[in-house]
């Protein structure tokens, strides 16, 4: 049976992945971590969190990280403007709360608007990504490369034309080297939203792009929406055992299955997506995706596509 013959019979729910460094109960407790409630909101006032990244085991001592800290990218001002919040704040596991105002800052640049793309790397580094706007317009993006104390590193950021505002992104952490696939929604002049592959050398001294960046999918709708800035795919899980790249296309309201997600050279056949796997239903805009220490894959709903106002909750910093 192909990878994606039985992706289609085995649904949303039966994705399968391997957690093949740390035992079950690990995982679950990275998964599902105590509950602590605590503002995301610096000393600059930046709003709107996005991006959330655990730091993993392994990550090296000496700045202010440790494992098992969380990272959240913030997207607006202190105005609330959207594409333009420029903080990465830090929680930390031991049940201190941080105060709205008071979130500890581990990374402060300038003209960003930090996304979901968010990742740490094992060997100490953080990559994140930046969708900026400039009187509501959005603007060229980059991906920032940071190592353990939040100092951008001498290649950051990085701009290619495969990397045009990425919105999200998901890791392959092999330690000395790293594959990432960057979902993109393309400035906002594209209705193609995509995903773009990179490969990274990684060393105790730095992170570097290794070759051409390459574009797995394509194909996916992006447009301005009032409440979100711009829709377009945003959440990215990858099944190694099955090399199956899963990506939540909001504004489409599917989530699709890219194969071969690791070593192909060009989007699916036909318009480029994938393969759907699920769509409509009790999905509402979809946007982040994660793998359960079962296996499962699981996605949150931004309600900003088919949505459902009795049940909308509402969001807070």
């Amino acid at each position: 049976m192909s990878d994606l013959s039985r992706i289609a019979a085995a649904s949303l729910l039966m994705a399968t992945v391997a957690f093949p460094e740390m035992p079950a109960s690990a995982e679950a407790q990275r998964f599902i971590p105590d509950m602590i409630i605590s503002s995301t909101i610096p000393a600059n006032g930046d709003l709107n969190p996005y991006g959330v990244a655990f730091v993993p085991p392994g990550f090296p001592s000496g700045g202010p990280l440790m494992p098992g800290d969380i990272l959240v990218s913030n997207f607006n001002n202190s105005s609330n403007t959207q594409g333009t919040g420029t903080t990465i704040v830090t929680l930390t596991p031991d049940g201190v709360i941080a105060p709205p105002g008071q979130a500890a800052t581990f990374f402060q640049g300038s003209n960003l608007g930090l996304t979901t793309a968010l990742g740490v790397l094992r060997r100490g580094f953080v990559i994140v990504g930046n969708v900026p706007t400039l009187g509501g317009a959005i603007q060229p993006g980059s991906l920032l490369f940071l190592d353990k104390n939040g100092t951008p590193l001498a290649n950051s950021p990085y701009t290619n034309s495969l990397v045009n505002n990425p919105w999200d992104l998901t890791i392959d952490d092999d330690f000395d080297h790293a594959t990432v696939f960057v979902s993109n929604v393309n400035n906002g002049t594209n209705t193609n939203g995509s995903v773009t592959r990179l490969n990274l050398l990684v060393s105790s001294g730095g992170v570097s792009v290794v070759g051409n960046p390459t574009m797995i999918a394509t194909g996916y709708t992006v447009e301005p929406n009032m409440a979100a800035l711009v829709l377009g795919p945003t959440g990215l899980a990858h099944d190694r055992v099955t090399d199956v790249l899963y990506v939540a296309s909001t504004a489409d309201n599917v989530i699709f299955a890219v194969p071969h997600a690791s070593t192909r050279s060009r989007p699916p056949g036909g318009k480029g997506t994938g393969m759907m796997i699920a769509q409509n239903g009790q999905l509402r805009g979809p946007l982040a995706l994660a793998f359960a220490p079962n296996g499962n894959l699981i996605t949150s709903n931004g309600d900003a596509v088919n949505a459902d106002p009795p049940t909308r909750a509402k969001s807070s910093n």
